[in-house]
């Protein structure tokens, strides 16, 4: 049974930081391109990071603040994010793609920045 975890979320003030982790099972989540995505409240869904083969892109909005990694040994994804501001309040979702378009979603860890 192919499942992702998401968790690692939780209330923090702007200017902290969490690490999120995406821990994957029923495949390997190395052979998959593996993303993060966050949604918040009003709003579409939207692309943070992504890692796939070793490379790595951000959305702009995070470029410099966030850094998405993986450990194949234990299945997981993980998004560190520091210097959080208001504006990343969302809920975060976990992706998995195959290059064949076949994808996973987690059902997402609740991230709130607020003083």
């Amino acid at each position: 049974q192919v499942q992702l975890v998401e968790s690692g979320g939780g209330l923090v003030q702007p200017g902290g930081s969490l690490r999120l982790s995406c821990a994957a099972s029923g495949f390997t989540s190395s052979r998959y391109i593996m993303s993060w995505y966050r949604q918040a409240p009003g709003k579409e869904r939207e692309f943070v990071a992504v890692i796939s083969s070793g490379s790595t892109n951000y959305a702009d909005s995070v470029k410099g603040r966030f850094t998405i990694s993986r450990d194949n040994a234990k299945n997981t994804v993980y998004l560190q994010m520091n210097s959080l501001k208001p504006e990343d309040t969302a809920m975060y979702y976990c992706q998995a793609r195959s290059v064949i378009g076949t994808s996973y979603w987690g059902q997402g860890t609740q991230v709130t920045v607020s003083s």
